[in-house]
């Protein structure tokens, strides 16, 4: 099957494949604060790191949504791992709430104090990076008209993990049981198992 992703068959594929295509995707559990001390907290699937020196993150908003407009106020926000314990807290702060309502008092989830930035991380999360954001970029598409799509990049800064995940001095992640979104609407992963293959050195 080939198909142009704006002239696809909907009688052959009602839902579009692209999110189970690029897939599986990390979850940031994005914690930001407003310039009033406002806490948003909030899922993104298009979340990943994109570079080690330094440590870089991004996550993606299609909308301008609170998360960007916090960070945009502020220039700081916390990812949280998101893992298989935290699940339904997880997606109870992926709910439309209006403007300044705190997802982490829906969720039931207990903040804790970050080292360097002012937002508060998940505490039940076994890791938590404090980031200082570096640049947004609002995305266009190949005809240069806006996506209304939002890439935050940030530095990280700090970094929280859990004691008892870390063994011989590694953290040992299938341990912790991150989840990933898969697509379509409400399909989940769960990493609670590795495999190593050795890099080729030529």
């Amino acid at each position: 099957m080939f198909y142009e992703p704006e002239k696809r068959d909907r009688n052959l594929l009602p839902h579009d494949p692209f999110k189970a295509i690029v897939a599986p995707r990390p979850i940031g559990w994005i914690t930001s604060m407003s310039a009033k001390g406002e806490i948003n907290l909030a899922p993104y699937s298009f979340f990943n790191g994109v570079n080690s020196r330094p440590n870089l993150v991004m996550f993606a908003s299609e909308g301008h949504k609170d998360s960007v407009a916090f960070i945009e106020e502020t220039g700081e926000f916390v990812c949280n791992l998101a893992t298989y314990d935290l699940r339904v807290q997880m997606n109870e702060t992926s709910a439309p709430m209006a403007r300044g309502e705190n997802e982490m008092i829906r969720a039931g989830l207990a903040p804790a104090p970050s080292r360097i930035v002012k937002p508060p991380r998940v505490a039940a999360s076994p890791c938590a990076l404090e980031c200082r954001m570096t640049q947004i970029v609002a995305l266009k598409d190949i005809t240069g008209a806006p996506a209304d799509c939002h890439v935050v990049f940030g530095q990280v800064v700090g970094v929280h993990i859990e004691d008892r995940f870390i063994k011989n001095g590694i953290l040992d992640t299938a341990a912790m049981r991150p989840i990933a979104r898969c697509g379509y609407a409400g399909d989940y992963a769960v990493v609670d198992s590795l495999f190593s293959m050795t890099r080729p050195d030529r």
